[in-house]
């Protein structure tokens, strides 16, 4: 939260970030508490248009994890809804 001091300060900055996130800016102004919020939901595809790849998740090849074996380390209980 900020006051309007700082809202003012960094008025454009803040207006980016609720653009830009879609979160809400709270500022407290006189002892009450408004929010900057966008009118309109951002679009699905403007979040997955920002994300970024990030190649160093997982480390050696990809291909050597698709046929692993974990049935050996599985404590499940009933498995009869499974079939």
């Amino acid at each position: 939260m900020m006051n309007a001091t700082q809202l003012r300060a960094n008025l454009f900055v803040v207006l980016r970030r609720v653009l830009s996130t879609g979160k809400p800016e709270e500022i407290e102004w006189k002892g009450r508490h408004v929010q900057i919020v966008p009118r309109d939901p951002m679009p699905v595809l403007g979040k997955l248009a920002r994300l970024r790849p990030h190649p160093e998740a997982l480390r050696g090849d990809p291909e050597s994890i698709v046929h692993l074996d974990w049935s050996s380390e599985w404590q499940g209980g009933d498995d009869s809804r499974l079939s």
